[in-house]
């Protein structure tokens, strides 16, 4: 296992194609193979001097929410963002829905923008189907973050199988029609979108960050269930409110929630 450290220099693929843009004063660490991405974020976080980008051409144990494995076979991305943000834990769990804004934009650069859409809490849907998902990780307090990690996978190619029992079916960016996506562009475009979104976050707060997600919501307006821990909801999907919760309109009226699985 050997990583490739570039820092603010950029690595081009093997067809040597023209450099993208690169946000300053970002590193960036490229391995063949890992673990996992958000596990060496963990590791490295302790001693980070800059925002750091750690991708894995391959992954033997990545994982989503909740424990579950994530498949990234080779041709697939996988990558964690780990960096010191400003702000509390609650900040740090805002941050999930600019890096589902940044994945949106950087494949919408791949595929119609009509076909993508954002499903609470922390995925990218295309055609309907699951084309990537985003896993936080921090340490600190309730007050101060010592470090986030944003963990994101993209099926570039085509669907994983295997998977077991789901919420949602998995899809592949080029099986359906889009254009192909090599890792290490893919890479250049989300880590500029996300640098775009985390200076919106810090300048102007979660309000645009939200008012972008919701515009690029789905099912809004719908019945959906959303499954938590304990409990099961049914509702029109009226919103997400400036906390980030899910809020739905039931027959008990209305509720919402800070974490939880949506189906429909």
């Amino acid at each position: 296992m050997s990583a490739l450290d570039i820092g603010d220099e950029f690595a081009s693929n093997s067809a040597m194609t023209a450099p993208l843009p690169w946000p300053d004063r970002t590193d960036r660490l490229i391995f063949d193979e890992l673990d996992s991405t958000m596990a060496e974020a963990a590791r490295i976080a302790p001693d980070l001097a800059r925002p750091t980008w750690i991708m894995a051409r391959h992954q033997t144990a990545g994982r989503g929410r909740r424990g579950r494995a994530w498949s990234a076979p080779m041709g697939h991305f996988a990558a964690t963002f780990v960096y010191r943000p400003e702000g509390t834990a609650a900040d740090g769990a805002l941050r999930s829905f600019f890096a589902a804004n940044a994945v949106y934009e950087a494949l919408a650069l791949k595929v119609d923008r009509d076909r993508l859409w954002l499903k609470w809490p922390n995925d990218v849907l295309l055609d309907g189907g699951k084309v990537a998902g985003i896993l936080l990780e921090s340490m600190g307090t309730a007050t101060k973050l010592d470090w986030l990690a944003i963990g994101i996978g993209v099926n570039l190619i085509d669907a994983p199988t295997g998977l077991g029992d789901v919420p949602f079916r998995p899809v592949g960016l080029e099986e359906v029609g889009g254009d192909p996506a090599d890792p290490d562009e893919f890479l250049s475009l989300l880590a500029s979108n996300m640098a775009t979104q985390e200076k919106l976050f810090s300048e102007l707060g979660f309000a645009p960050i939200r008012k972008n997600w919701l515009r690029r919501a789905a099912r809004i307006g719908e019945v959906i269930t959303a499954r938590t821990t304990r409990e099961e909801f049914t509702g029109t999907f009226e919103t997400v409110d400036e906390a980030g919760q899910l809020v739905l309109q039931t027959a008990k009226g209305q509720v919402r929630i800070p974490a939880a699985d949506v189906y429909f």
